[in-house]
């Protein structure tokens, strides 16, 4: 049985193994990354140690099967990583002189992406979510993102967005299901958007 939960640090293993296990446009990233935590130290690790904003896992008992994490300020989330998650990485990862998929995380671990000051006043708070494949179909992608619409609107936030791979049609229809739209592109995918008031 599938349940969410409340996220927290104990839940870094399984989230780091879901990032990657999702990390190809939602397919098995695993062929593509000699360091199977490169990954998760992007787009996991930080929402987690920072535990601000809404922190959902989904498991079962094999595991870890999902998550959504997200920040509710992204300006004020990006200056927290700059100061306390990247610096420790960057000592760890030096930048790499190739084209691998790893050498691109690491270039992004030492300049991560900024959103656009105009995008995130409109739409200040962010997700990432993922679900593995035996969570796929059965209404938590939306049963979490609903739980997290609830908690922004809670909190009086303006507006939320996420980026998506270009080519994950799957992922594209359904957030314009759930009242996203594209509000801006960035190399290799698009910026979807939803105002909550």
């Amino acid at each position: 049985m599938l349940r969410i939960e409340p996220a927290g640090l104990h839940d870094l293993p399984g989230a780091y193994r879901t990032c990657l296990l999702t990390g190809d446009a939602g397919a098995d990233g695993s062929a593509l990354h000699r360091d199977p935590d490169l990954l998760g130290h992007v787009y996991v690790g930080p929402y987690l140690a920072q535990r601000r904003g809404t922190q959902l896992i989904v498991s079962d008992d094999e595991g870890s099967a999902g998550y959504l994490l997200s920040a509710d300020d992204t300006l004020a989330f990006e200056a927290w990583a700059e100061r306390e998650w990247w610096p420790l990485l960057r000592a760890r990862y030096p930048l790499r002189d190739d084209d691998s998929r790893d050498a691109e995380l690491i270039r992004l671990i030492h300049a991560p992406e900024r959103t656009p000051p105009e995008l995130a006043h409109q739409y200040p708070a962010h997700l990432h979510i993922d679900l593995q494949e035996r969570a796929r179909g059965a209404g938590l992608g939306r049963a979490l993102v609903e739980q997290l619409l609830g908690d922004l609107r809670g909190r009086r936030i303006a507006g939320v967005h996420l980026g998506v791979d270009k080519d994950n049609d799957n992922a594209i229809g359904f957030y314009r299901h759930l009242g996203f739209r594209e509000v801006a592109t960035e190399p290799g995918g698009i910026i979807m958007g939803l105002r909550l008031r």
